[in-house]
């Protein structure tokens, strides 16, 4: 499989749902959900410790859940498939789409990138940024429903992921292409063809309306990808690139702490993912202190959701019970072991 995969290595937020959208709308590639095949092997005791495994386990049980009905043989297919690992896995998802090449667009590889290289070497890799503020307050958004407190203490993202996708970009261990959302979004056809360059492939106009054809829909889960704008648009748009500074508008203690993670960011990394440190502090300087328009109606279902988990949340990380649930879940875990 290794000249037949493209891994898109991005951050959660960042784009990478449109980006494999995109991609899929070639007639030779096929982009499933995200599989989240690569996270568990990198965290098996050799390369790394299981207890710090970078990926949550609910989600990687929903990938798999929804990835064995996809295969021919479901459980069974899947049964073989770990006895081969992820070369069978891969392949298996890629078969039935008639088509040579299979994205994997995972967020959680950005975590493991010294392990994937080491498995893939010879796979493409596409890596997308965007503007570090603006994939923090889409997490906070999307996730925690505005909570930035809950968000930060639960998964501080950009800590995280900046420094990971910007060795990466630096140190070029494999050949790789390097997209900014923000172009993306702006031109669309010359980064695709950059894109199509790199993957050696021919272009193919439909990538850029992706929604007009059967080809660029993603059967995606509810739950991964984009929840709530992935099936909205039929084309890149410029309609989220200002979305994030409007949702500060009014709001200081957000400004802050952007302010203050921005600051625990290095200048190299901050600059391999397209971005400087002065134009960034001078866009968060210019965000009005007040004003700022109400947040648009979301999916009900979507929005209760987030509130159970920002509430849950909140609760392991600040009170009593919290403290006692997390005493219960780590002596549950020793014993477990």
């Amino acid at each position: 499989m290794q000249d037949r995969l493209v891994f898109v290595i991005g951050v959660m937020r960042s784009g990478s749902t449109l980006l494999a959208r995109m991609l899929g709308a070639h007639g030779a590639i096929y982009a499933p959900a995200e599989p989240h095949l690569i996270t568990p092997l990198a965290h098996l005791g050799y390369y790394d410790k299981v207890e710090r495994a970078p990926y949550d386990p609910i989600i990687t049980q929903r990938a798999a859940r929804a990835l064995v009905p996809a295969l021919a043989r479901q459980e069974e297919d899947y049964l073989e498939a770990l006895r081969a690992c992820t070369d069978s896995l891969y392949s298996k998802l890629l078969a039935p789409s008639g088509r040579r090449l299979l994205v994997d667009k995972t967020p959680a590889y950005a975590l493991v990138l010294d392990f994937l290289v080491k498995l893939y070497p010879d796979a493409r890799y596409v890596v997308l940024t965007r503007n570090p503020m603006a994939v923090w307050s889409s997490v906070v958004d999307s996730f925690f429903d505005g909570n930035h407190e809950v968000a930060h203490a639960h998964n501080p993202v950009l800590e995280r992921y900046v420094p990971a996708i910007g060795r990466f970009l630096r140190e070029r261990p494999v050949p790789r292409v390097h997209l900014r959302y923000e172009d993306l979004v702006q031109d669309p056809e010359g980064q695709t063809r950059r894109l199509c360059e790199h993957l050696s492939i021919p272009f193919e106009d439909r990538m850029v309306d992706y929604g007009e054809q059967p080809g660029g829909q993603i059967e995606t889960p509810r739950g991964l990808g984009d929840p709530i704008r992935a099936a909205r648009e039929s084309r890149p748009t410029t309609g989220s690139l200002d979305k994030w500074t409007k949702a500060l508008e009014g709001r200081p203690e957000k400004v802050l702490q952007c302010q203050q993670i921005l600051a625990r960011l290095l200048d190299d990394d901050l600059t391999s993912w397209g971005f400087e440190r002065a134009a960034l502090e001078a866009q968060l300087s210019a965000i009005p202190g007040t004003g700022g328009g109400r947040r648009g109606p979301r999916p009900w279902r979507h929005t209760l959701e987030r509130r159970v988990l920002v509430r849950l949340r909140h609760n392991v990380h600040h009170n009593a019970f919290g403290r006692l649930v997390r005493s219960v879940r780590d002596a549950c875990d020793v014993l477990l072991r």
